[in-house]
Order: structure tokens, then C-alpha cells, then sequence
């Protein structure tokens, strides 16, 4: 995507600027493996509340809080031996949601009033250095107005809030997707959103079982709202290109004259993952009325792909 001059730009902040806006109970947008983060301080109420507001974002959505390692999440949530299983993964792509601990500091607003809170370590340097700049969990939706597309680049942030938000540029997001979200209620681990570590990868590498959440399960974390992740254009899914609508391929292409993507050649999930919202921006920016995608297989990282597609092609209200 060619940026835009019409567009005001943020000023891209350094590290030691980003702590600083942070601290001060600013916001700031950020780089994590998977999407930029708008990030605020998780412990002041008037920080966590700017988020909901530059993202006009749901204040019944609770935020997932961004930590710097375990010892940091540990202070927030109370952690079982099953739990400690599973954040042998961090730092990754993998939030988990656990009974908060009681005198966390983090504000109520950030938890949407729950008795639970999601909590990660990201796998990106840049985020890393800043969580332990700031010494602060930071409450770290992805960095969009809400519903609209995630954001990969620094650009797609930019864009997105019109220039209006700061932005630390640590490069495109490897993974592409969001975290992946467990809640552990006892012994049992149950995901509320696919993401960007495959629910069988978690499985084969701990020896565990995770179960689905229901499809009318309470909205307890992130990316649970029906419509989301949401291009300007209709989409539709499992779908051949008509004459005027644009194309996400995956896999080999039929041939097709107008605007198109192909998230992957060769079929390669990671590589479509890694793709989708850069590809969708991209996509949106053609301005077609329509976005036609090709069918992606329901397994391993397919689960986070189609997941992200059938909220962003949901009726929207």
C-alpha cells in the first residue's frame, strides 16, 4: 500500500518516547509478532479508558494485558500448574485467561468488569523492550478503530487513525493473525479465539486437550464479537470473483482479470496467516464494493484464518 500524503501523519516515536507517552498515561501504538497493539497503561483507568476511546471500541470487550514475563503476569492473575504448562509457550502467540489476583492494580475498566483477565508475553523484541521500559502490564488491543482490519505495518496504523496516534514502527507483524486464546477453568482449557498458535500445535506440545468454546459462549475475551475484523467492503466467502469484485486467492488461481491477492501460491497456511489483513487492507484499498474469497482448509492455522474471515463477512449492525 503506497501511503497516503493527504493523510496527517503521527510521528513515529522512538522507544524512549513510546515509555515516556506510556507512563504519562498516553497512548501509543506498538509492534508485537502478531498485530500492532494500541497500548496503554494497564493500571490507570484514564489510559485503559483513551483505548476504548480512540478505537471506539465495546466497553463490555475486555483487553488483553500485555506482560514482560511471567514473573509480571503472576502479579495479575493466579496461575495453576496447568496454567504454568501452558505459559512454558511464552514468550508467543498465546493468551491465556485466568482468575484475576486480587489487588492487581490493573484498572476495572480494563477487564470489562470481569473476574478473569487475559494475559500474554509477546515474542517480539521491540515489545519486549518497551513492556520492561515502561514496567507496567500494557492493555493492548490491536490498533484499529474497532471492527476495521488488524493492523500488520506501522503504515496500516497510521492510516487507519487518520495520523492521529503514535506509533512505534518495529517492522510488518510475523505472524499476521492475533494471539490464540485459552481460559483455564480447573482442569480443563477452553479456546475463545483461534489465533495465530494452532490449537493442535498447543496440544501436541503439552499433551493436553482443548475444547471449543461454545458459538453463544458470554463475551470474555478479545475477538469473541459476532462482526469483527471488518474490511469498508462486503465480503464473500468460499467464493468465484464476479465481473467488479476483488479476489483473495489461496492456492493456485483461477485466471482472473481484476483486482487479486493470493494469501498463498502454494497453500502454505503460515504464509496465509501472515498475510490475510495485509492482503485485505490492500484489498480495501481498490475501493470495490466487494471482496470475494477463495475457500482456506479448516485445520491447524486454517482455524484462526476462517475465524477472522466469517466475523469480518458477518452481518453488520
Amino acid at each position: 500500500m503506497h501511503p497516503n500524503p493527504a493523510i496527517p501523519r503521527a510521528p513515529r516515536v522512538t522507544l524512549a518516547e513510546a515509555a515516556a507517552l506510556l507512563r504519562a498515561g498516553q497512548v501509543c501504538a506498538f509492534p508485537t509478532e502478531t498485530v500492532y497493539g494500541l497500548g496503554g497503561d494497564a493500571t490507570n483507568a484514564d489510559a485503559v479508558l483513551s483505548i476504548y476511546e480512540t478505537k471506539g471500541r465495546p466497553r463490555f470487550n475486555p483487553l488483553i494485558m500485555h506482560c514482560a514475563d511471567l514473573a509480571m503476569a503472576q502479579t495479575l492473575a493466579k496461575f495453576s500448574p496447568l496454567a504454568l504448562r501452558l505459559a512454558t509457550l511464552w514468550p508467543g502467540s498465546l493468551t491465556l485467561v485466568l482468575p484475576a489476583r486480587p489487588g492487581n492494580g490493573l484498572a476495572d475498566v480494563a477487564t470489562a468488569g470481569l473476574d478473569t483477565v487475559g494475559l500474554r508475553v509477546p515474542n517480539h523484541p521491540l515489545a519486549l523492550e518497551l513492556l520492561r521500559a515502561v514496567n507496567r502490564p500494557l492493555a493492548g488491543p490491536s490498533a484499529n478503530p474497532s471492527g476495521k482490519l488488524s493492523p500488520t505495518t506501522a503504515e496500516q496504523v497510521i492510516i487507519g487513525f487518520a495520523g492521529t496516534v503514535p506509533v512505534l514502527d518495529g517492522g510488518p507483524c510475523q505472524a499476521g493473525v492475533e494471539s490464540t486464546i485459552i481460559r483455564v477453568d480447573g482442569d480443563r482449557l477452553i479456546q475463545l479465539r483461534a489465533g495465530a498458535l494452532a490449537r493442535g500445535d498447543i496440544e501436541q506440545a503439552l499433551g493436553v486437550t482443548i475444547e471449543l468454546a461454545e458459538a453463544d459462549a458470554a463475551i470474555t475475551a478479545p475477538g469473541m464479537l459476532s462482526s469483527h475484523y471488518a474490511p469498508n467492503a462486503l465480503m464473500r466467502l468460499n467464493a468465484e470473483p464476479r465481473a467488479g469484485e476483488a479476489y483473495l486467492g489461496f492456492g493456485p488461481a483461477p485466471g482472473f482479470d481484476g483486482v487479486m491477492r493470493n494469501l498463498s501460491k502454494t497453500g502454505d497456511l503460515r504464509e496465509a496467516a501472515r498475510n490475510l489483513f495485509a492482503m485485505l487492507h490492500e484489498l480495501d484499498a481498490a475501493q470495490v464494493g466487494t471482496i470475494a474469497v477463495a475457500p482456506i482448509p479448516h485445520y491447524g492455522l486454517g482455524e484462526a484464518i476462517n475465524d477472522r474471515l466469517e466475523r469480518a463477512a458477518a452481518p453488520r449492525g
